[in-house]
């Protein structure tokens, strides 16, 4: 397929800087997968029983007018769960690039498999990003192993953007399906940040219980924003509804986490929140724009 081609980003009223392809995972009738998504439209009260299509998705989203960043996991060594090539999703995405801009994932334990992975991606299709979900994946943001990958992204002048706080996976399932919390604490991506200046990073979602930390880092670091997706806004702490109003007005990202919670749900509850007028847009579309480079 040809390098990937951007939507009119003149011509959509917002950009959704987070949301799953996830559709093709659940292979195996005995890996778990159908049990997992169930626990997760529970957990989130999604209407998406089962997770919709790359083409259900790209509907959904012009039908609102809407572009949306879209990417799998790639967790497979850690769930068992296979993952969404990242070639298949693209595929899956090719016919659809007036409103969906794909990313992609990697697990960087796969070392320099997927660092010859990453750089082809960004030099032959024209990848612009990288989900990263280290609860999922099993390993600390800043363990050396990840550098190698991060180098790749970060040369190819790409975004990383990490999964933060507590995750919906596996919460009320044995043993939380052995997710650990720990893992994306996001002062971790501090060193990360540090340790790559030019790097773009995304801190994804309210980042409970470490909200502090994540306002801390992106703060500090020029090149760490924060995206508002996972969380319904009527539940965004205070602090993080303030820092949305002040000093990070220009790095915060309308992001609805879909399928699991729509942007519906998102943007009917963050019109309720007292968000300063001229700061909207800049969630909406603005910031995202910025960060993406269009």
């Amino acid at each position: 397929m040809p390098k990937l081609k951007l939507p009119d980003i003149e011509k959509v009223v917002a950009i959704d800087i987070h949301t799953h392809a996830e559709e093709p995972c659940g292979m195996h009738g005995d890996d778990g997968y159908d049990d997992f998504q169930a626990q997760m439209a529970d957990y989130f009260k999604s209407p998406n029983k089962h997770p919709p299509t790359v083409p259900e998705t790209a509907a959904y989203y012009r039908s609102k007018n809407i572009a949306a960043v879209i990417f799998p996991v790639d967790a497979e060594r850690e769930t068992g769960f296979r993952r969404y090539n990242n070639y298949e999703m693209l595929e899956a995405a090719a016919d659809h690039l007036d409103v969906l801009i794909p990313f992609v994932s990697i697990d960087p334990h796969k070392g320099k498999l997927g660092v010859r992975e990453a750089r082809k991606l960004i030099e032959e299709y024209g990848v612009r990003g990288f989900k990263f979900h280290p609860t999922m994946q099993g390993f600390y943001a800043n363990d050396r192993m990840a550098y190698p990958l991060y180098e790749a992204i970060n040369e190819g002048g790409a975004i990383a953007l990490f999964h933060t706080g507590q995750t919906g996976v596996g919460s009320g399932m044995p043993g939380g399906m052995g997710m650990r919390l720990k893992y994306s604490n996001p002062m971790y991506m501090d060193d990360v940040a540090a340790d790559f200046p030019d790097l773009k990073i995304i801190l994804a979602h309210p980042s409970f219980p470490w909200q502090e930390e994540a306002l801390s880092v992106a703060t500090h670091k020029p090149n760490v924003y924060i995206d508002l997706s996972g969380w319904s806004p009527k539940y965004f702490p205070p602090i993080l509804v303030r820092y949305i109003n002040s000093i990070l007005q220009d790095k915060m990202l309308f992001g609805s986490d879909w399928p699991v919670i729509t942007p519906d749900r998102w943007l009917a509850d963050f019109a309720k929140l007292e968000i300063r007028d001229e700061i909207r847009p800049k969630v909406m579309k603005a910031n995202a724009r910025k960060i993406l480079g269009i």
